[in-house]
């Protein structure tokens, strides 16, 4: 068939820029054009009548001739594939990478293969100049990336201690301004406590002093009477500045954290009987203490003489600052773990606008300005119930009087 017009196979043959083999079934070479000749490294017409293997490398003949029955039997063309990884040898033995297109066909009874070959040589060695290029800039990136990210770290590191230096310098200068308002504010009290200690201390010493000198013209029996008034005017005036010296020490030791609590278990009824015996001193005409009945019935392990001083301080404002021919009443409370005190009184009461700052030191209500006072023991009186677990609270209305609830733990658990 072949050798039929082969004036015209051999134009068309040798058109074809690809490799071009054409095989029976029995793999012998039928026809090569001179673009598969020169591939395969053969002079022109050398190929022809050999067999198919002298394209394959020797290592896939055995494979490649069962493949070979199977398709020519199957007649199903078969195009190039990329993915296939086809091998073919040059007459100097040197394999290459092919891509191979089959397509069967029959002439006369006689079945025949005709192959489509692509040299990728080239391709192949740019491919892997791309790999090589692609692992290199990979490398490269991941190096880049590495770098790029020990940056990161280090400037989020540097930006972590500016911001720590920052926040330091801050806190610094906060605590430097800090100092400096409580410095001012401790001259304020120093300039406000020698003034008002001036004040506190002049009245009683002139009375004390003023009660002595009247003692030495009352010598006779008769002005017996006289003499009693002055003495208890002395006892009185010692016994205020007695107590505003405790509170000032009771300030000092708590500004300075000196405070040493001792806790001891105690009858609360010897409490109550010395209070009250203090402040029947104070009472005005007409004026009483009325105390619960029960008090021996309340055992405390609390610091004995700090709960003195908290129900002194009160019970003396609810005398001191009551009109005659009045009642000053103690109630006391058990509840659960702790006791309650409530000290009411029937006094002038406290101010609704001064209510929130009775509690600071050196302050006075509005109406008791021109009273005796230091305006540092209900301050005291708070830092103490602070201290060990209690608290207190108050509700008063000008001139009615004022209730004032100290709530304390029966066991201390300091």
């Amino acid at each position: 068939m072949f050798y039929q017009n082969r004036n015209i196979f051999n134009i068309l043959f040798e058109a074809i820029p690809e490799g071009v083999v054409i095989v029976n079934e029995n793999q012998v070479i039928i026809a090569a054009n001179s673009s598969a000749e020169h591939m395969f490294g053969y002079n022109t017409g050398v190929l022809s009548n050999k067999n198919l293997n002298v394209l394959i490398p020797s290592k896939y003949h055995l494979n490649h001739q069962t493949h070979f029955s199977k398709f020519i039997k199957s007649k199903n063309i078969r195009k190039i594939n990329h993915d296939l990884n086809l091998v073919g040898i040059k007459k100097n033995k040197k394999e290459f990478p092919v891509e191979i297109g089959l397509n069967p066909f029959t002439v006369n009874d006689e079945n025949f293969i005709l192959a489509l070959i692509i040299d990728i040589t080239l391709r192949k060695e740019n491919e892997k100049k791309i790999d090589t290029l692609n692992s290199l800039l990979e490398k490269k990136i991941v190096l880049r990336t590495s770098e790029l990210n020990n940056t990161i770290r280090q400037l989020k590191e540097l930006n972590l201690n500016y911001k720590n230096e920052i926040k330091k310098r801050i806190e610094a200068e906060k605590n430097i301004k800090n100092a400096l308002k409580k410095e001012q504010e401790l001259n304020e009290l120093k300039t406000k406590f020698l003034s008002m200690v001036s004040h506190e201390f002049k009245t009683p010493l002139s009375g004390i002093l003023t009660s002595t000198m009247l003692l030495n013209k009352y010598q006779l029996s008769e002005e017996h009477v006289k003499r009693e008034k002055h003495i208890k005017t002395i006892e009185s005036k010692v016994h205020y500045l007695n107590n505003i010296l405790n509170d000032f020490l009771s300030i000092e030791r708590l500004d300075t954290s000196k405070v040493t609590y001792k806790f001891t278990t105690f009858n609360l009824s010897k409490i109550i009987n010395e209070v009250v015996y203090n402040a029947n001193m104070l009472l005005k005409s007409g004026q009483r203490i009325i105390i619960p009945q029960n008090s021996d019935d309340f055992i405390l392990q609390q610091d004995e003489k700090i709960l003195e001083l908290i129900l002194s301080n009160l019970i003396y404002n609810a005398v001191k600052y009551s009109p005659e021919n009045t009642t000053v009443k103690l109630h006391i409370i058990k509840n659960g773990k702790s006791i309650i005190f409530n000290i009411i009184d029937e006094g002038i009461g406290i101010p609704a606008n001064d209510q929130k700052f009775i509690f600071n030191r050196y302050f006075r209500a509005e109406n008791v300005l021109n009273t005796q006072g230091t305006g540092i023991g209900l301050n005291i009186v708070q830092a103490h119930l602070e201290n060990l677990g209690g608290s207190i609270n108050f509700t008063s209305k000008e001139n009615k009087g004022s209730i004032f609830t100290v709530k304390l733990p029966l066991k201390n658990e300091l």
